[in-house]
């Protein structure tokens, strides 16, 4: 399944150029073309899927083990001092496009973000955690 108008659906396809650096049967790995470090990466499914919620498990565990090896390789590769593996869902959690995908960033001591994948951190009362441990526990 594709989408017409998608650009990660035209690169997986490789109707698009893209520094592809692993494809198999289900994924395409490229070069971010707008890179927070060197060496960061994106895995795109063959098949659109516009986010996480939309994604088969079995293929959301086989892009997780995809991650898992290409961090490995890219830290011995690239010799980074850290790994953040990034997939955002939905425009207000920054996905920009609507196609599923996982950034894979090597991260570097010198490269000046340490902190910027972070946010704010909430202080939340012992009786709001219980609250939302409640909801998020039941019928799970």
């Amino acid at each position: 399944m594709r989408e017409e108008n998608c650009i990660f659906c035209k690169i997986a396809a490789g109707e698009i150029p893209s520094k592809t650096i692993y494809e198999d049967e289900q994924f395409r790995v490229i070069l971010d073309i707008s890179p927070a470090s060197k060496g960061h990466a994106l895995i795109i499914p063959k098949e659109h899927y516009a986010d996480i919620y939309k994604l088969p498990e079995d293929m959301a565990g086989q892009a997780m083990i995809l991650a898992k090896k290409l961090a490995l390789h890219m830290t011995e590769t690239l010799n980074c001092d850290g790994f953040n593996i990034v997939q955002n869902n939905g425009e207000t959690a920054g996905q920009t496009v609507f196609h599923f995908h996982m950034h894979l960033i090597p991260r570097y001591e010198q490269d000046g973000n340490q902190d910027k994948l972070c946010w704010n951190h909430l202080e939340l009362s012992q009786e709001e955690l219980e609250d939302i441990c409640q909801k998020l526990s039941r019928n799970l």
